[in-house]
């Protein structure tokens, strides 16, 4: 084997080990990792050209990697494939249920809000540098892109309300497909081309159809194959996995084949497609597709980051920093401001959503093979590469580094994060709890202390703190400073009763509850002025209520299907002296005030009860109408 093509596979065994570290880092730190990715990428590429050659007298090895490394073509590969893995994942996760949250904010940010930011970088862009319109545009069209890479990290450290979340995450993954095809379109028929609108509309949705009719061809042959044909019994997962991860690749590459960047629409449309219907093996292909893509993310970030120049950084300078100032602080305010009039969203969460628009791997990736033909001598347009790069690189990395840095801090201050709940415990009691506030909306940690619990916990995809439940530091370390609720639900009633004193006396939760095992250990915990959950008289309620009540036991257990029972204060002023004969048509359809607490008393309202300040109304009917009801209630 040759010098060269060993170093290649040590830089590429080097890299993984960065991705894996950085992964490890952003995990621990609580950071989105693209941060570290592109961190990681910069010190082993430009940042190594700043190192002298020579240190104390040791000498030190040129740049580790550039272009020309790997080579354009096979870059241009490897970032394609990793392309087509990354948007079918994202889209895998998008379920479509979720956009009923907020369907119009979501419909106008992807839609009017894109088109505010597509012609408002462009602006910015134009202004900034001494360039032309195709190529402001182009430079629009790829920082339209925010991307489930970028999104989805942020999300999974700053656990907002699912309306927020759904509204965020579909914006990535439509804006990665629109944005791509817009840029290639750019690209080839007007920077290139110089063609009429007409025909770069007409380009743009041929594209974007040939991406779809692929992308459901493929769904549907992959779904046929999971769901009715024999995957070999005992290997089935496995193959299962297998054979999602080659439709994904063959959508995209079979979409691309007939027009460039059409492979993004299709690996989008079949991870949608397959991701929103009953197939075997869900869960097992779903891991396996997170694995796979956060080993190719890494890859590709760190590439793209690592082949930068200095000099290209620095000749954007000035102006640059213009167009990120201009992207992150005056166009995403506007459009989200704009897309979410009328809607449900409250200021605080248009803010946060306003801070949050960091830039991913599409615009990364897409300009970089721009930037590839640009400086091919057949093009000959070198400073238009370098400013094309060097902007959109530049706009990456610092939406990535500040807003991922700091949106869990903003996030607090603007108070958009539920309150949680603490669940000290994470046998099947804790975990069945947490699965039913989560379903709910309520942001859930479980603290644990054994550690292969510890592990049974996580794995099942629950926040989990690894700990004694009795240490102050620990319930510190899992929130118990702004949590609503602590609950403590281990086996051992002496445990429970000190977590329950420990919570009740230095955290200032609204409720501390405490699970007791043992039936005679009921009355010492009341005595001591700790709420009690008697497991025997639980199983015993819940017996009698099936006998008795079996209608609204079936409503109550199977909450996330069918209906939920919520009691939440009233804080919208606008309810303040009003009846309920007026309030309640104003409620979601399918929900109603079942009961009402004033001073400590519980009664079932009429239609002529006035609602007043620090009223507690409990809502039953339908699962999204009653969280619904519950933001009504709170606006």
């Amino acid at each position: 084997m040759s010098a060269g093509v060993d170093i290649v596979v040590l830089l590429v065994a080097a890299i993984f080990a960065l991705g894996v570290g950085a992964q490890l880092l952003a995990a621990r730190l609580r950071l989105p990792s693209i941060i570290f990715y592109i961190l990681a990428g910069l010190l082993i590429g430009p940042v190594w050209e700043l190192i002298p050659s020579q240190v104390f007298g040791l000498a030190l090895p040129g740049r580790p990697f550039s272009l020309s490394t790997f080579g354009p073509d096979p870059l241009a590969a490897i970032v394609e494939l990793a392309v087509a893995i990354i948007v079918f994942e994202g889209a895998y996760h998008l379920r479509i249920d979720r956009l009923r949250e907020a369907p119009a904010a979501t419909l106008r940010l992807v839609t009017v809000g894109a088109g505010i930011a597509l012609v408002g970088t462009a602006i910015a862009a134009k202004l900034a540098f001494p360039i032309g319109w195709p190529l402001a545009f182009l430079i629009g069209a790829l920082l339209v892109a925010t991307g489930p890479t970028v999104i989805t990290p942020i999300l999974e450290v700053v656990p907002v309300r699912d309306r927020v979340a759904a509204v965020l995450e579909t914006e990535g993954i439509v804006n990665d497909v629109t944005a791509a095809i817009t840029a290639v379109v750019v690209f080839e028929v007007v920077l290139l081309g110089g063609a009429s609108t007409e025909e770069f509309i007409t380009a743009f949705a041929t594209r974007l159809g040939e991406g779809l009719l692929v992308g459901i061809i493929v769904a549907a042959v992959v779904f046929y194959l999971l769901r009715y044909v024999d995957l070999s019994p005992g290997d089935a997962p496995r193959n299962a996995r297998l054979l999602v991860l080659a439709g994904a690749i063959f959508a995209f590459a079979g979409a691309n084949y007939l027009a460039s960047e059409a492979g993004v629409a299709a690996a989008a449309t079949a991870g949608i497609l397959l991701g929103n219907t009953d197939h075997p093996y869900e869960e097992e292909i779903a891991a396996f597709k997170g694995d796979v893509t956060l080993l190719v993310l890494s890859f590709v970030f760190i590439v793209l980051a690592g082949i930068l120049r200095v000099d290209t950084l620095i000749e954007v300078g000035l102006p640059g920093l213009l167009v990120v100032v201009a992207v992150a602080g005056v166009i995403r305010p506007a459009l989200v401001f704009l897309s979410t009039i009328g809607g449900r969203f409250t200021f605080e969460e248009r803010a946060f959503m306003s801070f949050v628009g960091p830039r991913g791997i599409i615009p990364a990736s897409v300009a970089t093979l721009f930037a590839l033909q640009l400086q091919s001598p057949s093009v000959g347009m070198g400073t238009e590469a370098d400013i094309l790069i060097g902007t959109v690189f530049l706009v990456i990395l610092v939406t990535a580094a500040v807003e991922g840095g700091l949106a869990r801090y903003v996030a607090q201050r603007l108070d958009v994060i539920p309150m949680r709940v603490i669940i000290v415990g994470g046998g099947r009691v804790g975990r069945a709890l947490a699965t039913r506030l989560e379903e709910r909306g309520e942001n859930v940690v479980i603290v644990e202390g054994d550690e292969s619990m510890v592990e049974t916990v996580r794995n099942a995809g629950y926040t989990v703190v690894s700990g004694d439940g009795t240490d102050m530091d620990v319930l510190r370390d899992a929130g118990a400073e702004n949590a609503k609720t602590i609950v403590a639900a281990t086996s051992d009633d002496d445990i429970n009763l000190l977590v329950a004193q420990l919570a009740d006396a230095h955290f200032d939760a609204e409720d501390v509850i405490a699970r007791v095992n043992d039936p005679d250990n009921v009355q010492p915990f009341e005595d001591l002025g700790v709420q009690t959950i008697s497991a025997s008289m639980a199983t015993a309620w819940a017996i009698d209520n099936q006998i008795e009540r079996p209608a609204i036991a079936n409503w109550m257990t199977d909450a996330s299907q069918f209906g939920d029972v919520q009691e939440v204060e009233v804080t919208n002023e606008d309810l303040f002296g009003r009846p309920l004969r007026e309030v309640g048509p104003e409620l979601p359809k399918f929900c109603l005030i079942a009961l009402v607490s004033r001073d400590g008393e519980t009664i079932v309202p009429d239609a002529d009860y006035t609602i007043e300040p620090g009223d507690k109304v409990t809502l039953l009917g339908r699962s999204d109408a009653v969280r619904e009801g519950m933001d009504f209630c709170q606006a």
